[in-house]
């Protein structure tokens, strides 16, 4: 029993000392948690602040020199234009012809002008240059003119390009079986080719701005000299295969669409590896043209075109996107409203001179949405002959309000001009489309200031043309190509607004003894100080008589998807000439190290 007892004390004595062993360790862990945990615990914030600091300062570090290393990235390497890749350019309109004989619409002279090679052309100063001559000159008589072929020039098939082939070129123009609409201009001119470099031109008498009729296209005489020329308008050469000497050469034609309102033809070319100014950096050139401008749109925003040509002005939607790029060249030409002079309330000269005062074209290029610069008299700013002293008289209803006064014209209760029983009245046409209708309403507003009612009326392009070719309007807003050379006869002899006239160009249909006998000294002068000299009574007859009210120069609207390399705004003749240097043209950008 005592030891029962003994071994039951000792028992209780260990468990008592194990007990107090827990509880002094359970004691000492809450303490260290009290002490490492919760109470360090109480500083977690600082410590979270001071981490992410930390974080802060690697991150802010990382990103200085990831930026240092872009920044300083684009003086070891860039992106630079590189050759390449496939041009397609969208075009409004339909695909007739690629000869340039006979190419009319914007497809047909696009298609043409990247095809064939003229003798002349124009470099990026709007200069003429050569093209395939290599030079030109007149004689001291101004008659003759001598163009020399640069060497070695071949036609895209291969075959050699000679003096033989400008010669079939210009016999056929002046053909009129061939039907070509440069017939009249090359009527007289005697073409020959006395050596297979060299072809002479003997004008019938001098005309100063007759090399700037050299651009146009030569066609192969191997390919078409056995097509009779009755038939050489609807030969295949002009739609399914032509040859050129141009920068790019056919490839094929894709025709789709059901109908004619949706047909479109999508034209590929290729460079043409022998071109005399160099093989063309882009690998291939598309041209797609199409009947609905609101598809021609909707293909660019879809990125399937480059380019898109035939709009005329800039839609909203393209306007405000970031990667379409707005080319705005402007043309060498003159928008104006032509007075026809021979009828009506407008073949009073003191009216058309009030008419032109009371008009403002400041206020009505500011309200353009591009740039330009202003037509005040019939030659352009900086051609031959420009002079500042003959500009049309300048905005002033003050004084437009006493030159109607003082011819009679009265002004009544209801706003307008009477005189003799007549209202000061006309019709204004215009185009429905581009600047124009706004152009054109500004007007209004401005001539009823001083009581004169213009009677808008936009037309159709259909509509629109026939009015210009038979006249029948009162004044009519349209814009004329007159290009570098100063010479405007076709717009202002008097034998040019007659009805047996060819083109009928004299539009405001103005005759002045004067202003002829001056057209025609300063056009057969070669010399640019004697041709200023000869042209100062044409701009004082026009200036005295205003047989128009000058505006502004045009532009050629071009939308392209980014920057087009090689292409830059500078002044064209028409909207061909939008090719000067197609030849340099680039689309594609590569990184560069330099070294």
């Amino acid at each position: 029993m005592d030891r029962k007892r003994a071994f039951k004390l000792r028992f209780r004595r260990r468990l008592r000392m194990q007990r107090q062993q827990v509880g002094e360790f359970s004691s000492s862990a809450e303490q260290r948690l009290e002490n490492d945990f919760f109470k360090r615990l109480e500083r977690l914030g600082s410590v979270k602040r001071f981490v992410t600091s930390w974080m802060a300062l690697v991150v802010l570090l990382v990103g200085c020199v990831v930026t240092q290393m872009l920044g300083l990235s684009g003086y070891y390497q860039q992106l630079v234009p590189a050759p390449g890749g496939t041009y397609t350019e969208g075009i409004l309109g339909s695909f007739t012809s690629a000869n340039p004989m006979y190419a009319t619409g914007l497809v047909d002279t696009s298609v043409s002008r990247l095809l064939f090679a003229g003798l002349l052309t124009y470099d990026s100063n709007n200069q003429l240059t050569g093209d395939l001559a290599n030079d030109w000159s007149v004689d001291a008589a101004g008659t003759t003119y001598t163009v020399h072929l640069r060497p070695h020039l071949t036609w895209q098939d291969g075959q050699p390009l000679t003096s033989a082939d400008v010669l079939f070129t210009y016999r056929v123009i002046q053909n009129p079986d061939a039907g070509s609409p440069l017939q009249n201009a090359w009527q007289g001119i005697q073409v020959a080719a006395p050596n297979p470099a060299t072809v002479t031109f003997t004008l019938p008498n001098p005309l100063a701005s007759f090399p700037y009729s050299l651009t146009t296209g030569i066609v192969p005489q191997h390919i078409l000299g056995g097509v009779p020329m009755g038939e050489m308008r609807t030969s295949s050469f002009n739609t399914t295969n032509p040859v050129g000497a141009g920068p790019f050469q056919w490839q094929a034609i894709q025709l789709t669409g059901a109908s004619a309102e949706t047909r479109e033809e999508n034209i590929a070319l290729k460079p043409f590896a022998a071109y005399h100014a160099g093989k063309p950096k882009l690998n291939s050139f598309a041209v797609r043209s199409f009947r609905d401008q609101k598809q021609l749109i909707k293909s660019f925003e879809h990125d399937e075109l480059n380019a898109v040509v035939g709009l005329t002005s800039a839609p909203p939607a393209l306007k405000h996107d970031g990667a379409a790029r707005i080319y705005n060249l402007p043309l060498t030409a003159a928008t104006m409203v032509f007075f026809r002079n021979s009828a009506g309330v407008l073949s009073d000269a003191t009216v058309r001179k009030a008419l032109v005062q009371a008009a403002d074209p400041t206020s009505i290029i500011a309200n353009l949405d591009y740039s330009t610069l202003p037509v005040r008299e019939p030659l352009l700013h900086g051609q031959v002959g420009y002079n500042p002293l003959y500009q049309q008289a300048g905005y002033n209803t003050a004084a437009a309000a006493a030159l109607l006064d003082g011819d009679g014209w009265v002004m009544g209760g209801d706003g307008l001009r009477h005189k003799g029983g007549q209202t000061l009245s006309f019709q204004l046409q215009a185009l429905d489309s581009g600047d124009y209708p706004q152009v054109a309403k500004q007007l209004v507003q401005q001539w009823r200031a001083v009581g004169a009612k213009a009677q808008l009326i936009t037309q159709d392009a259909t509509t629109f043309q026939n009015a210009l070719s038979y006249h029948t309007y009162d004044a009519i807003l349209y814009g004329i190509s007159i290009g570098v050379d100063p010479d405007v006869f076709v717009y202002w002899d008097s034998s040019q607004g007659n009805v047996l006239a060819p083109v009928r160009l004299n539009l405001s249909e103005w005759h002045s003894a004067q202003a002829d006998t001056s057209l025609e000294a300063g056009r057969t002068r070669l010399d640019p100080a004697l041709r200023a000299i000869k042209y100062q009574p044409f701009l004082q007859a026009w200036q005295a008589d205003a047989p128009a009210l000058g505006l502004y120069q045009p532009r050629f609207l071009y939308i392209t998807r980014g920057t087009v390399y090689g292409l830059s705004e500078h002044a064209i003749n028409s909207d061909v000439d939008r090719f000067t240097n197609v030849q340099n043209w680039e689309i594609r950008r590569v990184k560069r190290a330099d070294t």
